[in-house]
């Protein structure tokens, strides 16, 4: 699974930018995505959704509902499996509530109906008598003696004694003596910082379609980053066998993470094996916002000392996370992440895993990297600024290379910050001169990519094309990347190769398409089944030529004698061979299956320009450039988006979105109008630089880069933000109303 040295250069497909080939789908509208799905004798179903932060469950009374024309059933907690612990059991307290409500928006009962009206009006027919309890939404709250206690005895092994019940989980690493590291500093910063929860902001909803009869067969229909995921969950939260589920993903109108978990799949099957129908289930918006995770918000300390040379002496941070009701905060993500860019002999990170009375969080592309750079990147900014030292320079001289000790532990393999750095330094934007009122940021950025389960099967066709299976959906391009891959290796044409996205009835398990793990893993296996299938059609030519196997190589679609020994043969073209299969030992497959294990990391840094009007507080982003190692770029188009996409989110992030709540625990902006995503007048032109470092863990090089886009944005922003502005911002989003604070402050200081 190595890097071939052979092919990190000289590519004839890989590299190249051809038509995606879901293009044509999308525009037309034929690419069915979650709600497009219907079945004969369909119903529709909703879901009876709490009003209350907490509150305890006294009494659900169905009868009303159950009495409605046209209803055909209704489920409670009371329909799906018991005695589930652990990852799954929390799953199944979030799909269904059980003895409480635990935020505002937590299922605790559905319906399904003849029609999507009259599954609403049950929904309200239905009544709970709660007992409301007291709540908590803040995180630093959350953490307090007396705060109410969210769930009892949720916390596992590793949180020390004596903290809050609401602290679940608790991560610390390290190395060396960070208070001896302090005092060889010249200047040490210490500050604290804020993010608000903010939504992936996906314009598709959660939608599926399920049946599940009562001799426990079942199949599902719906979008998903991972359907053998929903698969394993769905069985075990309904005690059925897993292989008698078949989960079909449909197209996905985006995810970034948000779509790697289970909300309401279980619940239609539920309702389905109630009614002996199918059942289609779609989120209106404000479930999404309510009901579905966003990320977790976070209050943390970083303190970073330095000499007057720009050496980092010392670093610590302590990172606080909710992540909702049930445990789950990526609050070892964010503590490893943070000081990842820089080689430091003295450093210190703990992380604390909280509970609130909010949804349960979920992944947002690199899950938790991105507000561990705003502070540590925020106080690198600011020591830069007090010692007179070039930010970019200061970065280069401490920044991680090939055999540096990570923060947490091991040493790096062959990595690619230096070079993002240097190519930022040498773009002409870093130079630019800024007009009045505007600042430049700089961040750097870290992620670690991640292999995974993974099975691929390629089948080639008698007219020499192919058609390859994939496990993982397609959620930036990868149908496209795993064409070019496998167009690389049999030496065919990319349009002569057509990628699907198999159901869990056709492959073995695939993990979800998470952690930038597609490119990198599904790529991996493509290559390899590639090589497979290579490998017997050589064995086909041998066997036509009365040669050994090994006397037979490949190249460019072509089976050829190896020299002048193996024999006079003219080379025998793939559609040659395989014209003939079916009487030469039939069809010519290739397989493969692995846990792939050298993803390779990936790094960026971020340029960004921002002006700000200090009578309105209004803020622009007026120039933007992402510098990302990319190992290889497969696709450089859709490598591009990737990086584009991540800035944009970005800008939405450290900018406009968050999640308000009410004194009353309840959000007060589920919706677009109030959840201000960017709309294209908010965003710059956004420059990309794809630098390519090869990853030794994959024959191509390639590294995923679909997260790491989105980790250096918020500090970069904010230091471009707070040099304009001429205060330092500490808190996310930095809103018009913030930013106006915060000048208000620095005067009266």
């Amino acid at each position: 699974m190595a890097l071939d040295s052979s092919k990190t250069t000289g590519f004839k497909y890989v590299g190249t930018r051809p038509d995606r080939p879901d293009g044509l789908d999308k525009v037309t509208g034929r690419a069915k995505f979650g709600a497009d799905a219907y079945a004969p004798g369909m119903l529709h179903a909703a879901i009876k959704r709490s009003p209350h932060a907490h509150a305890r469950i006294v009494k659900i009374d169905t009868s009303k509902a159950e009495a409605m024309e046209g209803v055909k059933a209704v489920v409670t907690r009371a329909d799906f499996a018991t005695g589930i612990e652990g990852e799954f059991g929390n799953i199944l307290e979030n799909v269904m509530a059980g003895e409480k409500a635990l935020y505002d928006g937590h299922a605790v009962a559905a319906v399904a109906a003849t029609s999507a009206l009259i599954a609403r009006d049950a929904v309200k027919a239905i009544e709970v008598e709660y007992e409301i309890l007291p709540h908590v939404t803040d995180v630093d709250a959350a953490m307090q003696a007396g705060a109410p206690v969210i769930r009892e005895g949720a916390a596992d092994s590793s949180v020390p004694e004596g903290l809050h019940p609401n602290i679940v989980r608790y991560y610390e690493s390290g190395h060396g003596d960070v208070e001896a590291g302090f005092a060889e500093a010249d200047l040490v910063i210490e500050d604290h910082f804020l993010t608000e929860a903010t939504h992936q902001g996906y314009i598709e909803p959660h939608a599926c379609l399920g049946t599940l009869g009562t001799d426990g067969k079942g199949e599902l229909w719906c979008c998903t980053q991972g359907h053998w995921y929903v698969q394993k969950v769905c069985a075990a939260l309904l005690d059925v066998e897993t292989s008698q589920l078949r989960v079909t993903a449909s197209e996905i109108g985006g995810g970034f993470g948000g779509k790697t978990t289970v909300f309401i799949e279980p619940v239609a099957l539920a309702l389905s094996r109630k009614a002996n129908r199918p059942v289609k289930l779609v989120m209106t918006r404000a479930e999404v916002f309510k009901a579905s995770g966003p990320t977790s918000s976070t209050s943390m300390d970083v303190r970073i000392g330095m000499k007057k040379d720009g050496t980092i002496t010392a670093a610590q941070g302590t990172f606080r996370l909710q992540g909702g009701a049930f445990p789950g905060a990526p609050c070892e993500m964010t503590a490893m992440c943070a000081f990842a860019p820089y080689d430091l002999k003295h450093v210190h990170q703990v992380g604390y895993d909280v509970m609130t009375n909010r949804p349960k969080q979920a992944a947002y592309r690199a899950p938790g990297s991105p507000m561990a750079a705003f502070a540590v990147e925020s106080v690198i900014d600011e020591l830069c600024n007090k010692l007179g030292l070039d930010p970019i320079d200061t970065r280069l001289k401490n920044a991680s290379r090939e055999g540096t000790r990570a923060s947490f532990g091991p040493k790096w393999p062959r990595i690619g910050l230096v070079e993002t750095l240097e190519a930022a330094k040498a773009h002409p934007h870093y130079s630019a001169p800024l007009k009045p009122g505007q600042g430049r940021g700089i961040s750097c950025g870290f992620w670690f990519n991640h292999g995974g389960e993974t099975a691929v099967s390629l089948a080639l066709s008698e007219d020499g094309s192919a058609q390859v299976a994939v496990g993982t959906p397609d959620i930036g391009g990868s149908r496209a990347s795993m064409a070019l891959m496998a167009a690389e290796v049999l030496g065919i044409p990319y349009e002569d190769i057509r990628v699907t996205i198999a159901d869990t009835a056709t492959l073995g398990y695939n993990e979800i398409s998470h952690g930038s793990r597609v490119t990198y893993a599904s790529g991996l296996a493509t290559i390899k089944a590639a090589e497979d299938a290579v490998q017997k059609l050589c064995a086909r030519a041998a066997a036509k030529w009365g040669i050994p196997e090994d006397a037979v190589y490949w190249e460019d679609g072509y089976a050829k004698p190896s020299g002048p020994n193996a024999g006079e043969f003219e080379p025998l073209h793939i559609g040659d061979i395989t014209a003939t299969m079916g009487a030469t030992g039939g069809p010519i497959c290739g397989h493969f299956e692995a846990t792939p294990e050298g993803a390779g990391v990936s790094f960026a840094t971020h340029i960004v320009d921002a002006e700000v009007d200090p009578e309105t507080g209004k803020t622009s982003v007026v120039r933007y450039t992402v510098v990302q190692d990319a190992g290889k770029a497969v696709h450089p188009t859709y490598v591009e988006g990737q990086f584009q996409g991540g800035a944009a989110q970005g800008i939405g992030w450290a900018l406009n979105e968050e999640y308000i709540y009410g004194e009353d625990g309840r959000l007060q902006n589920a919706g677009f109008l109030d959840y201000r995503i960017p709309v294209a007048s908010d965003l710059p032109m956004i420059d990309t630089v794809i630098v390519e470092v090869p990853n030794p863990g994959h024959p191509f090089g390639v590294r995923g880069v679909g997260e790491t886009s989105i980790c250096p944005p918020l500090a970069a922003i904010a230091n471009a933000v707070s040099a304009a502005a001429g205060v330092r911002m500490r808190q996310l989003p930095m809103r018009p109303s913030r930013i106006l604070e915060a000048l208000e402050s620095a005067v009266d200081g």
